[in-house]
């Protein structure tokens, strides 16, 4: 009414988490990794990929490091077959050192890390969102607990590996 006022209620969060990300792209969606849970990137030729056990790894600084797709561990269906070179992300915990094929390389940037739903429980090898300019979603990859999953991928052997161009002709 005039001239007795209005009220408003503004609620904000106290503090807001922006972390540098590695903006990828993973069976056709973008995906941020945290840049301080990454080891390395690096580029690799089929000729770099080794295989024992139907286990693929790749030498760097004279340690071998097991070597994934991204998409398969994430539970990702992609019908695309990697070119060469491949982009890979070096992660690890305390004690395993991983490589990761993505299909490629986004670029760096800043995002405001916004928890998921609590309904949603904790989902799988995610931390959280953000949005990117544009206004579209992009999830924030759990580095330590896609470690996990990984060692869990390894330990049952059933991999979908890198094809070679041998494999491939």
């Amino acid at each position: 009414k005039p001239g007795q006022g209005m009220n408003f209620h503004f609620q904000l969060p106290l503090t807001l988490s922006v972390i540098r990300t590695l903006l990828v792209e993973i069976a056709g969606e973008p995906y941020a990794f945290p840049l301080s849970r990454i080891d390395q990137i690096l580029t690799l030729n089929f000729d770099d990929i080794h295989s024992v056990e139907n286990r693929q790894y790749f030498s760097l600084n004279n340690q071998n490091i097991g070597l994934v797709r991204a998409e398969q561990v994430l539970e990702l269906t992609s019908n695309s077959t990697p070119t060469e070179p491949l982009s890979v992300i070096v992660v690890s915990d305390q004690t395993n050192r991983y490589g990761l094929v993505i299909d490629r390389f986004l670029g760096e940037k800043s995002l405001v890390v916004r928890p998921l739903d609590p309904r949603l429980g904790k989902v799988q090898d995610i931390t959280g969102a953000a949005l990117l300019e544009d206004g579209s979603p992009i999830l924030i990859i759990d580095v330590l607990d896609l470690v996990r999953s990984l060692d869990k991928i390894l330990a049952n052997i059933s991999i979908n590996h890198v094809k070679t161009k041998e494999e491939t002709a």
